[in-house]
C-alpha cells in the first residue's frame, strides 16, 4: 500500500509516498481502506517539526480521515465489512472527562500514525459511523476540525437559538462553526482579510462580516451589532493576536473557546477584562468519542455538509500542507487517498 511519511528528520520538503504492507487487523481491530484524509493546522506544525520536536519518526501524518472496513478482527461487534467509518482523534478517549492518559499518547498524526496511507488498522473502539448522506471527502473533515467547533459552541460556549457567536478567518474549525451556529438559530459575525470571502461567508448566512485589515478594532463593530451587549460566544482561533479585540467584543458573562494560535501563541495581555466582566475563557482540544457520536447525529438530522475548499491527490500532498499554509484556503482542504 502507499504511505506518506515525514522519514528522518522533519519538514515539508522531507513528506514522501512509500510503499508498505497492508497491515492484518488483530483482535478487537478492523482495517479501514482509507477513502480519503484533511488537514488542519496541527499537521503542518507536525510535519514541520514545531508541535512535537520529540516525535518519533518516521510518522505518517493527518488525524482526520475517512474509509470503509475492508476486513474485521477477531471480537469485532461494532462494525462489519463494507462499513464507511471515521477514525476519533483521540483513540482512546471514548467519553467522560479529558485526561493525559486518554489524551497525550492515543492522539492519531502524532504520537500514532495517522491517516494519509491506504490502508490502516484501528480498534474498533475508536472509529465512528459516517452520516449516510456524506461522502468520504466530505466525511473526512468531521473528526478535528468539526468537532472542535461543535464543543466550542455547545459543550463549553452553551449557545442558544438567538444568542451571537463571533467567528474568526475562514478555516475548517471556523466554517464548521459558521455552520451549526445558524442551525441552532444564532446569528453569527464573521472576521476575514478578503473581500470575495465575505461575500462567500454572507451567503452561508453570516449577520454581519468585518474586514479586519480595514478594521483593525473589529470589536467595536461586533460589540455595536449587539446593540452594544456584547458577543454571547467567540470562536477564537487566532490566539495572543486576537485575543485582545476577542475580549473587548465578548459580553459581560460569555464564553470564548480558545482554539487556535494562527495570530500567535503569546503576548502581553490584560486580563482586566476576563476579571471585571467574569468572562470564560476556555480551551477546546477537540472531543471524545461520545461527544462525536452525538455532532453525527446532529449532522445526520440537518443534512449539513461540510465545505470542502480543494481536493489533492495523495502524491501531491505538500503541494496541500502548502495551500492550507498560505491561508487561501475556505474550509478544509481534504486529500483524496484512493
Amino acid at each position: 500500500m502507499r504511505v506518506v511519511t515525514v522519514e528522518q528528520s522533519f519538514g515539508l520538503e522531507n513528506l514522501g509516498v512509500k510503499e508498505r504492507e497492508i497491515p492484518s487487523p488483530r483482535a478487537g481491530e478492523v482495517l479501514v481502506r482509507v477513502g480519503a484524509a484533511s488537514l488542519n493546522y496541527r499537521d503542518l506544525l507536525m510535519v514541520r517539526g514545531l508541535y512535537n520536536p520529540k516525535q518519533k519518526l518516521p510518522l505518517i501524518p493527518c488525524s482526520d480521515g475517512a474509509g470503509v472496513v475492508s476486513a474485521v478482527g477477531e471480537g469485532v461487534t461494532r462494525f462489519r465489512v463494507g462499513d464507511r467509518v471515521m477514525p476519533t482523534f483521540a483513540q482512546g478517549w471514548l467519553a467522560g472527562e479529558p485526561s493525559r492518559e486518554k489524551l497525550m499518547a492515543t492522539t492519531l498524526g502524532g504520537p500514532l500514525d495517522g491517516m494519509l496511507c491506504e490502508y490502516r488498522a484501528l480498534h474498533e473502539s475508536g472509529l465512528v459511523a459516517v452520516p449516510e448522506h456524506l461522502d468520504l471527502e466530505q466525511a473526512a473533515t468531521l473528526p478535528c476540525a468539526g468537532l472542535t467547533a461543535w464543543r466550542a459552541l455547545f459543550d463549553h460556549g452553551g449557545l442558544l437559538p438567538g444568542q451571537w457567536v463571533l467567528v474568526q478567518g475562514t478555516g475548517g474549525v471556523s466554517v464548521f462553526a459558521l455552520q451549526f451556529a445558524k442551525q441552532m438559530g444564532a446569528k453569527v459575525i464573521a472576521t476575514t482579510s478578503s473581500n470575495d470571502k465575505a461575500e462567500r461567508l454572507r451567503a452561508m448566512g453570516a449577520d454581519l462580516v468585518i474586514n479586519y485589515r480595514e478594521t483593525p478594532n473589529w470589536s467595536k463593530p461586533a460589540r455595536d451589532a449587539t446593540g452594544g451587549r456584547g458577543v454571547d460566544v467567540i470562536v477564537e482561533v487566532g490566539g495572543a493576536g486576537t485575543l485582545e479585540q476577542s475580549l473587548r467584543a465578548i459580553k459581560m458573562g460569555g464564553r470564548v473557546s480558545l482554539i487556535g494560535v494562527l495570530a500567535g501563541g503569546s503576548g502581553e495581555i490584560s486580563l482586566f477584562p476576563v476579571l471585571m466582566q467574569d468572562v470564560r475563557v476556555q480551551g477546546v482540544i477537540v472531543g471524545s468519542r461520545e461527544h462525536f457520536e452525538q455532532m453525527c447525529r446532529a449532522i445526520s438530522a440537518s443534512k449539513m455538509v461540510p465545505v470542502v475548499d480543494k481536493v489533492f491527490a495523495l502524491e501531491h500532498t505538500i503541494e496541500a500542507m502548502q495551500h492550507m499554509a498560505a491561508g487561501a484556503h475556505f474550509g478544509k482542504v481534504v486529500i483524496k487517498v484512493q
